[in-house]
């Protein structure tokens, strides 16, 4: 069975935010995992978009009940109706969740992805999570490259 690693991150996102997506999305294909990923534009876009130039599978996990508004780079669209709940999906699909930039919905998967428990959490760019003592939270993997958030996951 493939490995399968879910990416998640804003779909208004930063300039570097984008690269660094579409470099993790191309090294996942690169190494042989299905990407899983929500789908529409952003981070999403750009790790679909890496992957797909690379050979890769890409799988999106709509909020919608159709395909419309679906990125075009996606090899398998899972439209679910169910909204935001489809964070929950993206996360428990992954063999690990790598996490490329922030907003308040890749928050809420990186929650959902710490709170599963038992896959590593890698932290690319975005938002710092702290204590509070102003120390980071225990348990996310942080990564300065896409190269070093593969590394990070231990999957390979």
């Amino acid at each position: 069975m493939a490995i399968q690693v879910s990416v998640c991150g804003p779909r208004d996102c930063t300039p570097d935010d984008e690269s660094n997506a579409r470099e993790v999305g191309r090294l996942l294909a690169g190494r042989g995992a299905v990407v899983i990923c929500g789908g529409y534009g952003g981070v999403m876009a750009a790790v679909a978009a890496g992957a797909r130039t690379a050979g890769g599978t890409v799988v999106g996990i709509l909020s919608r009940a159709d395909r419309e508004q679906a990125n075009h780079d996606l090899s398998i669209v899972i439209p679910t109706g169910v909204g935001e709940a489809r964070n929950n999906i993206i996360v428990n699909s992954g063999d690990a969740v790598i996490i490329v930039g922030g907003s308040w919905g890749t928050l809420s998967e990186l929650a959902l992805a710490k709170r599963r428990g038992n896959v590593p959490v890698v932290q690319l760019g975005g938002w710092r999570l702290l204590d509070q003592d102003g120390r980071p939270v225990p348990g996310l993997r942080y990564a300065s490259s896409p190269q070093e958030a593969l590394a990070a996951t231990g999957l390979w």
